[in-house]
C-alpha cells in the first residue's frame, strides 16, 4: 500500500478540500471534546504540531482559512529550534489565534524535568500559564512532543488526568478511539486503526477519507510542507 505523495502546501490543501467533499466535518481538538456524543455523521480532528516552523504553520493557517476550517496548533516552549515569543513567531500565533484556530501546548514535561532537575508537575503548571498571559488565551489541551532526548513525555499522564491541570485533554487520550493518521515520518504517511498499527499502509490523508471512517484523527506537522522542496 505505498504511494507517492510530495508533502506540498498545495497537496495538503487537496487533502483537506476531499475531506470537505466527502461531508467531513473538520474540527478542532477542542471541540472534539464537546461534540464527540452529538451524532456528527463523520468527523475530521485536525491536528497540527509546530515542532520546528512557526513559519510554516502560517502558511497552513492561511490555507486552513481559504477552506473555512479549523484547527488545533500546539506549540513547543523550550525548542532550540524557535522562540515562539520573538517579534514574527508571536505575531504568526497571535494570527492563529485571532483566526479563530485553537492553540494547544506541545509539552515537553519529562525532559524539562530532568534536564532542570524540576517537579514536571510545577512545569507543566508554569508553562500553561505563560501561554495564556502571553497570549491572551485559555489553553484546554496539551500534546505530548517526542524529541531526541530519549524520554517519553507521555509517561508523565500515568495515573493523571487533564483535568488535574485545569485542562480539557491530552492530545493522545482518543488515539486508540479512532482512525489517526499522521505524517510524522516526514516523507510517508502512517496510520493506526483505534491504536493498532496498519503495517504498510502508506496512503495519504484524502485517500483515507475515500474508506468513509466514522471519526479521522489527522496529525501533520508544519514542517513537513514546502512549496517547491523539503529545503527551501
Amino acid at each position: 500500500m505505498h504511494n507517492k505523495f510530495h508533502f506540498t502546501f498545495d497537496n495538503i490543501k487537496e487533502q483537506y478540500s476531499k475531506a470537505i467533499d466527502h461531508d467531513y466535518k473538520i474540527i478542532t481538538c477542542k471541540e472534539y471534546i464537546e461534540c464527540k456524543n452529538q451524532g456528527i455523521p463523520k468527523l475530521l480532528i485536525n491536528r497540527v504540531d509546530i515542532d520546528f516552523s512557526v513559519k510554516k504553520a502560517e502558511r497552513l493557517g492561511l490555507i486552513f482559512n481559504e477552506l473555512g476550517i479549523k484547527a488545533s496548533f500546539f506549540i513547543r516552549l523550550h525548542a532550540p529550534e524557535y522562540n515562539p515569543f520573538s517579534f514574527e513567531n508571536y505575531r504568526i500565533i497571535k494570527f492563529l489565534i485571532e483566526s479563530g484556530h485553537e492553540i494547544g501546548y506541545h509539552s515537553e514535561i519529562i525532559d524539562q524535568s530532568i534536564i532542570w532537575n524540576e517537579d514536571p508537575e510545577k512545569c507543566l503548571l508554569r508553562d500553561i500559564d505563560v501561554i495564556n498571559k502571553m497570549f491572551g488565551v485559555k489553553i484546554c489541551g496539551v500534546a505530548s512532543h517526542g524529541g531526541m532526548t530519549g524520554f517519553n513525555n507521555l509517561d508523565f499522564w500515568k495515573g493523571k488526568k487533564a483535568s488535574d491541570f485545569g485542562l480539557l485533554y491530552e492530545a493522545y487520550d482518543w488515539f486508540d478511539k479512532t482512525f489517526y493518521i499522521s505524517d510524522s515520518e516526514w516523507t510517508r504517511w502512517k496510520c493506526y486503526d483505534n491504536g493498532k498499527l496498519i503495517e504498510n499502509d502508506r496512503r495519504s490523508l484524502g485517500e483515507h477519507v475515500l474508506d468513509n471512517h466514522r471519526i479521522i484523527y489527522s496529525l501533520i506537522h508544519s514542517d513537513t510542507y514546502y512549496k517547491r522542496h523539503f529545503y527551501e
